[in-house]
């Protein structure tokens, strides 16, 4: 299965809420961890609202190889939807790399006060 294939079933299996299988496949397959992104800038809010769900449960023993996910969801802070750019930044709070920091930092005076609210508490997160 190619990269397009895996991307696609993994937003349509998240879309029905296959949310269990999805994160027992990501702990066995940690390099899956690059499809975050794609979960969480998706129209579908079923499949964002998984794709945060699925990294909180993730964050407790797998924080290291969700960092994989670091760079494409820092690439997501340019997004021109809010939500997507909010819930990146979100994601981003949750994994607490800080090579992340500056982006967020550029946030802080983001168009928008909730993803402002957000960069601002993800900061805080990788400060504690």
């Amino acid at each position: 299965m190619n990269d397009a294939e895996m991307q696609a079933m993994l937003i349509e299996y998240m879309g029905k809420g296959f949310l269990e299988n999805i994160v027992a496949l990501f702990k066995q397959e940690p390099g899956l961890m690059r499809f975050i992104p794609a979960l969480i800038a998706d129209e579908q809010v079923v499949v964002r609202l998984g794709a945060t769900a699925l990294v909180e449960e993730l964050a407790g023993g797998f924080r290291l190889q969700l960092r994989t996910a670091v760079p494409g969801l820092v690439s997501l802070l340019e997004h021109e939807n809010p939500t997507i750019r909010g819930d990146a930044v979100n994601l981003l709070g949750i994994i607490g790399d800080p090579s992340a920091r500056e982006a967020l930092r550029r946030l802080e005076g983001d168009a928008h006060a909730a993803v402002r609210l957000l960069a601002k508490e993800a900061l805080q997160e990788l400060d504690q």
